[in-house]
């Protein structure tokens, strides 16, 4: 689905080369309704350009910057060359996901044109992108789209549709608790000092222990980011350190590399 209005200076936006001449490249931009764009020679790469279509081809499909926006003029200059390469894989890699949202609305609003129009811009207006708006449903539920002025037929569809369709993004991470105890019941101060790593608050984050060799154990979390994901982890070590000191044993946390 293409956005109405204009991009705005510094933005990374995705084109279609429509004609290359001997001072630059005219773009068509994918992400604009009716909107084109101008990528002057001396923007196209760096140093000195012998032959322009060594670099653009009619057809390509690439990703510029924005220079600058004259509205009254319908004039949008861009430049190739200060786009990186993992820049231009990324804003690739969010316009395809945008490309899909765009056809799950698209088939949730089939034959509703006007509604489709309006979740949409509601959509891009308070996330900056579609598949940002179901990334963060799919985290938060239906709180995603709270005061932004949908109906409650609009937010039950759209929650329905991230659940279906959007893969929570998640990361990973791991570390090992040493523990011994000299008590004669030694080994249930463990089973039971194991447990409190289990009891982790945050309902983002999953937790599981398992035995790697006396006297280690591993504490492996997942949750959606890196942030969580240390902080649950130090928590879970801290509390299973804590209960061994508690009850006469010893317990010391190693960060996996």
């Amino acid at each position: 689905m293409q956005r109405e209005g204009w991009p705005e200076p510094g933005d990374l936006v995705v084109c279609t080369v429509s004609q290359v001449v001997d001072f630059g490249a005219f773009v068509t931009m994918d992400e604009y309704e009716g909107k084109q764009g101008l990528i002057h020679i001396s923007e196209v790469a760096s140093g000195w350009i012998k032959y322009i279509r060594d670099h653009v081809r009619e057809g390509q499909k690439i990703v510029c910057k924005v220079l600058s926006v004259d509205r009254t003029r319908h004039h949008i200059d861009l430049s190739l060359k200060d786009v990186n390469e993992h820049q231009r894989r990324e804003k690739i890699q969010e316009w395809k996901a945008d490309q899909k949202s765009g056809k799950w609305l698209q088939m949730a609003y089939d034959g509703r044109p006007e509604d489709l129009k309006r979740v949409a811009d509601a959509l891009v207006s308070n996330f900056n992108s579609l598949y940002l708006a179901f990334e963060e449903a799919a985290v938060v539920g239906s709180n995603a789209f709270k005061d932004i002025g949908l109906t409650e037929e609009d937010v039950s569809l759209l929650e329905k549709l991230a659940k279906e369709n959007v893969k929570i993004p998640s990361v990973e991470i791991s570390g090992y608790v040493d523990m011994t105890s000299s008590s004669p019941d030694g080994i249930e101060v463990i089973k039971k000092a194991l447990k409190q790593a289990k009891r982790i608050k945050d309902k983002e984050v999953t937790l599981t222990v398992a035995y790697v060799g006396a006297p280690r154990y591993r504490l492996h979390v997942t949750a959606p980011d890196y942030k969580h994901a240390e902080s649950a982890l130090k928590k879970s070590a801290q509390s299973v350190i804590k209960y061994m000191e508690q009850h006469g044993g010893e317990g010391t946390f190693l960060r996996e590399a």
